[in-house]
C-alpha cells in the first residue's frame, strides 16, 4: 500500500463520509470534495434504519448484515457516533408473509423474535393499536445520518483529510485514466476519484463516458418537534413506519424510505402527521415542525453499484439506496480495493460491469 496515495472523494453524505475516513485512516491523501459540506444530500432526509431486513437475496442478506457488524466497529473507532441498536418491530405485512419472512431470515441467522400482542405492548407501550402478530429484531439500529456523517468527516479531517465546498464540473483525462477533478474551474490532480455523490453521481461519471442506470424516486418524511420519550425503537405499523431521534422527533413516513409526496406535499405530510399523531398514547402536545422530500438513488436492480469503472482508471463508483446500512462496510470494503487491489467476495455482484454500457 502506498501512504503518499492521493484520493478525492466526491460527496460527503454518509457513503463519502465513510469512505474518506477509512482510506484517511489507512495512509492515504484525501480530499473531500462536495456541493453542500458534510452530511450530503440525501442522507439528511433518511429514516436511518440500520438492517438486513426485508424480501432481499440471500448475497445481499450476507452483505448487509457484514455491514451491520462493521458499523459496531466503527463506533470502537470513532468514539461518540450517534448510533443505536434500538430494535425494529414490524408487523406491515399480512400474517402469512410475516411469517414467510421470519422464517427465512431465521434460518439465514438473523435474530428474529416472533411476538404477540402482549409482548409488542412491552416493546413499544405507547402503541394505540397493538398487533396480534409482528416480528421484533433487537440487533436492528439507527444512526442519526448528519450527525454521523459530520462526525466522520471530522475525525478524518483530524488524521490529515481536506475537506472542500464545490460543484465539481467535471473529471480530468491524463493517459487514458482520471487523473483529477475540475471544481470551479481549477483542477484537483489526484491518483484516484471515488464518486459517492448520490443522484449527482449519474452527471460526474457521465464526463468519463458512463451511464449510470439510476432511478431517483423521492420520499417524504415528517418530523415532530422534539417531545418527551414515545418510541424505544423502530415501528414498522402498515404504511407507518416512525422512530424517534436522539434529539426526541418523531419522524415517519408511510414507508420506510419516506412514500410518495403527491402533487401536494406539505398536505400529504400534515395528513401523515395526523395519522402519526392518533397511532401514539400520550401524545396530545405533540406537534408538527417539517416535512422533507428525498429523492433516493437506486440503481435500475434495486442494487448497489459499488465498483471501479472498467475500462476508465482511476475512477471508483458508489450508488446505492441503502446507504445508511451499507456506509461502515463499503467504507472498508472500497479502501481496500482501492489501496490494495483487494475486492471482497461480499462485492460480487455489485460491480457495475452488470450492467450493459
Amino acid at each position: 500500500m502506498s501512504s503518499a496515495k492521493q484520493v478525492v472523494v466526491i460527496g460527503a453524505g454518509i457513503i463519502g463520509a465513510s469512505i474518506a475516513w477509512h482510506l484517511t485512516k489507512a495512509g492515504a491523501r484525501v480530499t473531500v470534495v462536495s456541493e453542500s459540506g458534510a452530511g450530503g444530500v440525501a442522507t439528511p432526509n433518511s429514516f436511518a434504519w440500520i438492517n438486513a431486513s426485508w424480501g432481499n437475496p440471500e448475497v445481499y442478506f450476507r452483505l448487509r448484515t457484514r455491514a451491520m457488524a462493521e458499523w459496531k466497529r466503527l463506533a470502537k473507532d470513532v468514539p461518540g457516533l450517534p448510533l443505536a441498536w434500538c430494535g425494529g418491530l414490524c408487523f406491515d405485512l399480512p400474517a402469512d408473509r410475516l411469517e414467510a419472512y421470519a422464517a427465512e431470515h431465521s434460518s439465514w441467522g438473523y435474530g428474529i423474535e416472533r411476538v404477540g400482542r402482549e409482548r409488542a405492548g412491552e416493546i413499544e407501550p405507547n402503541l394505540v393499536e397493538l398487533p396480534d402478530f409482528a416480528v421484533y429484531v433487537p440487533e436492528e439500529g439507527v444512526a442519526e445520518p448528519v450527525t454521523t456523517a459530520k462526525a466522520l468527516l471530522a475525525d478524518a479531517e483530524r488524521l490529515g483529510a481536506r475537506a472542500m465546498t464545490g460543484t465539481v464540473e467535471r473529471l480530468k483525462f491524463a493517459n487514458g485514466r482520471v487523473s483529477g477533478v475540475v471544481v470551479a474551474g481549477e483542477t484537483i490532480d489526484t491518483d484516484e476519484v471515488v464518486v459517492a455523490a448520490g443522484t449527482g453521481t449519474p452527471a460526474i461519471a457521465a464526463t468519463a463516458g458512463i451511464k449510470l442506470p439510476l432511478d431517483t424516486p423521492p420520499g417524504l418524511i415528517v418530523h415532530s418537534r422534539p417531545y418527551r420519550k414515545l418510541l424505544n425503537g423502530l415501528v414498522h405499523a402498515e404504511k407507518l413506519h416512525m422512530r424517534q431521534t436522539a434529539e426526541g422527533r418523531i419522524i415517519a413516513g408511510s414507508d420506510f424510505a419516506g412514500g410518495d409526496p403527491g402533487e401536494n406535499p406539505a398536505a400529504t405530510a400534515r395528513e401523515l402527521f395526523t395519522v402519526t399523531k392518533a397511532a401514539l398514547r400520550d401524545a396530545d402536545g405533540l406537534e408538527f415542525d417539517f416535512h422533507t422530500v428525498g429523492y433516493r438513488p437506486i440503481p435500475v436492480d434495486g442494487f448497489p453499484i459499488i465498483s471501479r469503472a472498467g475500462g476508465v482508471g482511476g475512477l471508483y463508483i458508489t450508488v446505492m439506496h441503502s446507504g445508511i446500512t451499507l456506509a461502515a462496510a463499503v467504507g472498508l470494503f472500497a479502501t481496500r480495493e482501492i489501496l490494495e487491489g483487494e475486492r471482497d467476495a461480499l462485492l460480487t455482484p455489485y460491480g457495475l460491469e452488470r450492467f450493459a454500457q
